[in-house]
């Protein structure tokens, strides 16, 4: 059996696990990219899906949510291609001790290589797929990790491309895919908001839109009609129909006028705009990544309709809303990209344009109707997620402990609401109710644990992120961001809380997600075996000289030139560009340093689109011999070192 595509690329971009049996390599039919991943640690073993041979897992921490804390051994099995037959080898960085087979040999053995890499004997790999094997067995105590690396005459030291890497599909992987995916849909609907459990999953304490003030910010019409069915409205929405049968309609336009009560003291003040200038927002900020574009097109399952906002927001809301998402709702997805006053009228004004016309409905002040909808929301649930103060939440629900796993065919998994049931009607798929009937089948205790590749895989889905990385020009592909940034600067990037941009140039702007970027951040580090708090990296004892060195070799008077491209600190790029290089100024802060000295030495391995030059040769020597006699290793320290000086960098001469 194969896995449809949407499960191939779950797996590898969630790593959620997988039941894989051994396969030869005659056996494997249309692999899917990545590895299997199997640890055991506690006695309990997880089956996962790998992008590459990486690994870190800090002290005291579980090697993934699916196992316990403790010693663990880690196995990865798979198939590495090769485009051409050749002799390659293969280094890693290990804390705890690994062994490397390919094609049935041993290659390497390393343990505890400290900062040093261990080097493999040759080994030749044949045109097209070789079997691999990658055992790993963790230190007793303190933090675990791996970095394979591989190199041959042609190949410059790098980790393994993903798309050479793959592996075997089965049914058991379709099967364990059904139990990550419950998680998955439990934590994403909020189950454990009316369903208690004990955890460190972040996503257990996420909030939701907080009714305080709600009736300035929306309109009851629209209120009610979300609230009786919010499915109809927006298919996939983690919002249960709370009201189902003969009263679900009068129910729900209680509750809207109850809510249109709730005022505030915030004011919206109606906005003008041009429309033709938000339009052009709108495409410059790709707002298409997520929500489906106005005027036509099929949507795609993940984008949202924006033909609602007129009768959704009162006058006035959108643009306060475009400007600060999160100001009602921390964890909402909806990006922050700073826009001005002037900025959100203008995209308010072009969203206003192409949204259906709101319907002129009077808000219902009938005084019996109110208190059954205040009595209502005190008592169906809505508490349990929404806050609202000055109103008790008298709706309880059994903790998730307690719900047995025979159970879960009805109420809320119920495909269709049971007459007189007061439990919440979500409109899941059979595939999603199969799913969560497959993790509560479990033993439920990934919730009780969390890692930062775990979060990363999960919300970087949720928030599109492939959505707009590797599709637009300007943005990075997501996979090559793995290992690339540290993850204290990610993390101010992300949140938005950088005020300097990478590409000032650029039209677009890389939103910001407040609640997410710490996990983010964390998470694109630790996915490629390095740690999530970056280690100090100290300056050798002839740093002054190397960075002198390095200042000779980034100007245009014997060295690479690269102030052509980059400009540093207040010195900007010598030639005209349209799109200048990154200000060489922040790099040290930005990049982490294993990431910089393998894109200097060869940036097209990383990113074949890269329009930055390859200087080095075969044998990674610098073409520059009258600095540092042209020794490689040293060349690109001598840069790094001069880019350690941030805003005191002199200028190159």
């Amino acid at each position: 059996m194969h896995l449809p595509s949407f499960f191939r690329s779950l797996c590898l971009t969630l790593g959620w696990a997988v039941l894989v049996p051994a396969l030869p390599v005659s056996a494997v039919e249309d692999p899917a990219q990545g590895l299997v991943q199997t640890v055991t640690s506690g006695g309990v073993t997880d089956l996962s899906v790998s992008p590459n041979v990486w690994l870190f897992v800090p002290a005291g921490q579980p090697a993934t949510p699916f196992v316990p804390a403790g010693p663990f051994t880690a196995k990865w099995e798979g198939l590495v291609s090769a485009d051409l037959r050749g002799d390659f080898t293969f280094h890693a960085l290990v804390r705890g001790a690994l062994k490397v087979t390919v094609n049935g040999a041993l290659v390497l053995e390393a343990k505890d290589t400290g900062p040093e890499l261990a080097i493999g004997q040759s080994v030749r790999l044949n045109k097209g797929t070789n079997s691999l094997l990658v055992d790993f067995t963790s230190p007793p105590t303190g933090e675990a990790m791996v970095r394979l690396y591989w190199t041959n005459r042609e190949t410059p030291l790098n980790p393994i491309p993903l798309p050479q890497l793959s592996h075997a599909s089965s049914e058991a992987l379709t099967r364990s895919l059904l139990v990550h995916q419950g998680r998955d849909l439990l934590l994403e609907n909020r189950c454990v908001m009316c369903h208690s459990a004990a955890g460190s999953v972040p996503e257990l304490k996420m909030d939701a839109p907080t009714l305080n003030g709600i009736g300035a910010r929306r309109n009851a019409d629209w209120m009610a009609r979300w609230i009786q069915d919010p499915h109809a409205l927006r298919p996939g929405t983690p919002m249960p129909q709370l009201f189902t049968g003969a009263t679900a309609k009068a129910d729900s336009e209680a509750v809207a006028a109850y809510l249109a009560t709730l005022k505030g003291d915030a004011k919206y003040e109606p906005t003008s705009g041009d429309a033709a200038v938000g339009q052009a927002l709108f495409e410059k900020l790709h707002c298409v990544a997520c929500h489906v574009p106005p005027g036509g097109g099929e949507a795609k399952p993940h984008q949202i309709s924006q033909k609602q906002v007129k009768a959704k927001f009162t006058p006035g809301a959108l643009a306060a809303f475009l400007r600060r998402p999160e100001e009602h709702f921390k964890w909402i997805r909806m990006p922050n990209f700073k826009l001005t006053s002037e900025e959100a009228a203008n995209l308010a004004a072009y969203l206003d344009s192409v949204a259906d016309a709101a319907e002129a409905k009077p808000v219902s002040t009938d005084a019996a109707a109110i208190e059954q909808g205040k009595k209502l929301v005190s008592t169906v649930g809505c508490l349990n997620c929404h806050t609202l103060e000055g109103v008790k939440n008298e709706f309880t629900a059994k903790p998730l402990s307690d719900l047995v796993a025979a159970n879960w065919k009805s109420g809320c998994l119920a495909e269709t609401p049971a007459a007189g049931s007061k439990a919440p009607h979500y409109s899941f798929t059979a595939e999603q109710r199969s799913a969560l009937q497959a993790f509560a089948a479990s033993d439920r205790a990934s919730l009780g644990r969390s890692t930062s590749v775990d979060f990363l895989a999960r919300q970087s889905q949720h928030l599109n992120c492939r959505e707009c990385h590797g599709q637009f020009e300007g943005f990075p592909a997501w996979d090559h961001l793995y290992g690339k940034l540290k993850p204290e600067w990610a993390a101010r990037f992300i949140s938005g809380e950088e005020t300097w941009k990478p590409r000032p140039w650029a039209e677009f702007r890389m939103p910001a997600f407040p609640a997410y970027a710490q996990g983010l951040a964390e998470g694109l580090a630790t996915i490629a075996g390095l740690p999530p708090v970056t280690p100090p990296d100290p300056a050798p004892d002839n740093a002054a000289e190397l960075a002198e060195a390095g200042r000779k070799l980034s100007s245009a008077n014997g060295g690479f030139s690269c102030v052509s491209c980059h400009g540093v600190g207040e010195f900007g790029a010598t030639q005209v560009f349209e799109a200048p290089g990154i200000n060489l100024a922040h790099s040290f802060d930005r990049l982490q340093p294993d990431y910089f000295k393998r894109w200097l030495r060869a940036p097209t391995m990383i990113d074949p689109s890269s329009k930055m030059p390859v200087y080095f040769d075969e044998e990674g020597k610098s073409p520059l011999p009258d600095v540092l006699g042209g020794d490689g290793p040293k060349t690109i320290q001598a840069v790094w070192e001069y880019l350690r000086l941030k805003d005191k960098m002199p200028p190159p001469q």
